[in-house]
């Protein structure tokens, strides 16, 4: 379990194709600090450290998760948006995060606001993937509220420290993100497809 509030930035310095999987290696502020076993959030996709020296670790993706987000867009040199799993102990600064994505979106225009900058999206809506004004979305990893949601777009409005410590800085018109939408979210309209009367 995460909190979308991302510890460091993390920088892909190696790839390595096993069968569909691939290898990566990560460098960051954060990786001696870790163990072999450990979870930790790659731009919101949980993956399970296998290999740790230094000031680097191993990780690897499976076809599926390469395929449902965008780690299998990754190149060496790109960043990711890195987060341990939470302490039991711990505040819950964002929101219940799983680590598991739910789709894939596209930025469709970035604007800065006078010191803040708004990032408008656009996704394949299901029933199952709710949004709401207000609610919170995962992008990439990063626990966010949701501005104006219609149809199959939403924005979100960036802080100048978000956009300074994430992958957000980065991210242009055009570019894959990973969503992971609201747990109760998903809860609820699971529930009311499978028990509540049918009109």
């Amino acid at each position: 379990m995460f909190t979308g509030i991302i510890e460091a930035l993390g920088s892909v310095v190696a790839m390595a194709q096993e069968g569909r999987n691939v290898h990566f290696t990560v460098q960051s502020s954060i990786s001696n600090q870790l163990r072999i076993d450990q979870s930790v959030a790659h731009n919101g996709v949980c993956l399970t450290v296998v290999a740790q020296e230094h000031d680097w670790h191993r990780v690897t993706a499976v076809e599926e998760t390469l395929k449902r987000s965008n780690l299998g867009k990754l190149n060496v040199g790109d960043h990711l948006n890195l987060e341990r799993a939470m302490l039991a102990n711990a505040r819950l600064d964002g929101h219940m995060v799983q680590g598991h994505v739910d789709a894939q979106g596209v930025c469709t225009q970035v604007l800065e606001a006078d010191g803040s900058w708004y990032y408008h999206f656009e996704y394949e809506p299901t029933p199952e993937h709710l949004l709401v004004d207000k609610g919170s979305i995962c992008i990439n990893g990063v626990s966010l509220t949701v501005v104006n949601p219609h149809d199959n777009a939403f924005s979100v409005a960036i802080i100048p420290y978000t956009y300074a410590h994430t992958t957000f800085k980065t991210l242009k018109a055009g570019d894959s993100i990973n969503l992971e939408f609201d747990i109760i979210g998903k809860y609820m309209a699971k529930y009311m497809q499978l028990y509540l009367p049918k009109n």
